[in-house]
């Protein structure tokens, strides 16, 4: 039996992730993300996948992060009907995550095409129905059968709430393959999850490098920035406007302002969480505790919530949310983290123009996104296809990402360098998948390939 392995998203690119597993004539997706960037390019992908859905026999889900579950609904519409395979806590997300991007497309096309451009939804909540009724959730360190040849393991990958490192078993004639998929790697000591685990020994792995050129900052450098760079814009009468994806960044930020209020680094101020999928993700996140690290279970056991105190409050309803283009103190938290939709950009409208406002930008920034452009500097920028031009002071902290860096990434393969014949490097732009790609091969692996979209390679 043939095993190939071939690169359908997220290949020299950070968005869209789908790695297609063929053993023979069967065919497993790993992950189906949405792509995101400019939007005319972003919507041809998301509308014409590189692959049918009737031709997928199974889906196994690393996690819920949008740029790797958020073209699901979209493959079941064009005819996939297999099982998709996650951890219990990323059933638990998906639904959450599916029904916020059909809500949030619906509103975007009902503004766009208010406008005169002529824009449809992916996909509405009926598809997101049928998408979730093909979920079958399995815990970790469980082994279940994908399809007579594949076994797979869900192990934690310490990047957001469910977030696995997924281990393939192939029966390939008198051998067994082992193929290890790292999803979005996590990173150690960050605040609320439990750290990556250990990648086991396999035969080839499939590993992520989004920050494959660059390291990021220490736990008290992060803290120390942040009361700086808050300090600064209550000083100068202004407000922060914090683009987060929901999921992961948002608890993240939330935590650490709460701390450095709560040992008078920082005044008390108000912070405002406006994405109700954010309450939502931190309402779901308190039904996993056995999914937290130890210091966080020991501030719930103390009777200290670190995601709900005095001073933060979650927006929900649109017209509070609305009332918040009042406010000139304090921190906006809010959806997207790379600016390309959601209640951010409303906020951003109010913001961008101001000298005394900042956006701080707490994640990854794709080529294309509103972000990027942002942090690249652009003077002027398009928000709903309006231009604005940039006052007011863009910063950026790499350090709440939740993927590993280039030493945290080699760190957690290094004992791989034995038995691991293979090693594909996704989920990075050129210059960062090169970059780790150069560091695998200094550190001993003998072939690392950064594939091209659409690539297939064979699993000897």
């Amino acid at each position: 039996m043939k095993i190939e392995l071939q690169f359908l998203g997220a290949a020299r690119h950070v968005t869209g992730t789908k790695h297609l597993l063929r053993l023979g004539d069967t065919r497993v997706l790993l992950d189906c993300g949405m792509v995101q960037g400019p939007r005319r390019i972003a919507d041809e992908q998301n509308r014409n996948l590189p692959i049918a859905g009737r031709d997928v026999d199974a889906l196994v889900l690393s996690h819920a992060h949008i740029d790797h579950c958020g073209a699901l609904p979209r493959l079941v519409k064009d005819g996939f009907d297999g099982v998709i395979w996650c951890t219990d806590a990323t059933a638990d997300m998906l639904r959450m995550m599916l029904m916020d991007s059909a809500h949030i497309q619906g509103q975007d096309a009902r503004h766009m095409q208010k406008r005169g451009h002529p824009v449809e939804p992916l996909y509405d909540a009926e598809d997101v129905e049928r998408t979730l009724r093909l979920v079958k959730s399995v815990p970790y360190h469980q082994q279940f059968q994908v399809t007579p040849e594949l076994r797979v393991e869900f192990l934690d990958a310490g990047h957001i709430l469910g977030a696995a490192i997924v281990v393939m078993d192939v029966e390939a004639g008198p051998r067994r393959r082992r193929i290890v998929f790292t999803g979005d790697h996590g990173r150690k000591n960050l605040p609320i999850l439990r750290d990556p685990e250990r990648i086991p020994e396999c035969d080839a792995l499939i590993t992520e490098s989004t920050y494959g050129d660059r390291l990021h900052e220490q736990r008290g450098d992060m803290m120390a920035e942040l009361a700086r760079i808050v300090a600064e814009e209550l000083h100068d009468g202004g407000r922060v406007i914090v683009p987060a994806f929901s999921v992961g960044r948002t608890q993240s930020v939330v935590l650490f302002l709460g701390q450095l209020m709560r040992d008078g680094t920082l005044p008390k101020l108000p912070i405002w969480v406006d994405s109700p999928m954010s309450r939502e993700a931190t309402r779901i996140m308190g039904k996993h505790p056995d999914l937290f690290d130890d210091e966080t279970q020991a501030l719930l056991k103390a009777g200290h919530n670190p995601l709900f105190f005095d001073g933060v409050t979650y927006v929900s309803d649109v017209e509070a949310s609305k009332a918040l283009n009042q406010e000139r103190r304090g921190v906006i938290i809010s959806a997207s983290g790379m600016c390309e939709s959601g209640r951010v950009l409303h906020h951003l409208k109010q913001s961008v123009g101001r000298r005394e406002d900042c956006v701080l930008l707490v994640g990854y920034q794709a080529h294309g996104t509103l972000g990027r452009r942002l942090l690249d500097g652009e003077r002027v920028v398009n928000i709903y296809g309006e231009p604005y031009e940039v006052r007011c002071k863009v910063r950026s902290m790499y350090g709440f990402s939740a993927h590993a860096d280039w030493r945290e990434l080699l760190d957690a393969a290094d004992h791989l360098v034995t038995r691991c014949k293979q090693v594909f490097v996704v989920h990075g732009e050129d210059q960062p998948a090169e970059a780790y790609a150069t560091r695998l091969r200094n550190h001993g692996f003998r072939q690392v390939v950064v594939p091209s979209k659409r690539d297939i390679v064979e699993i000897p």
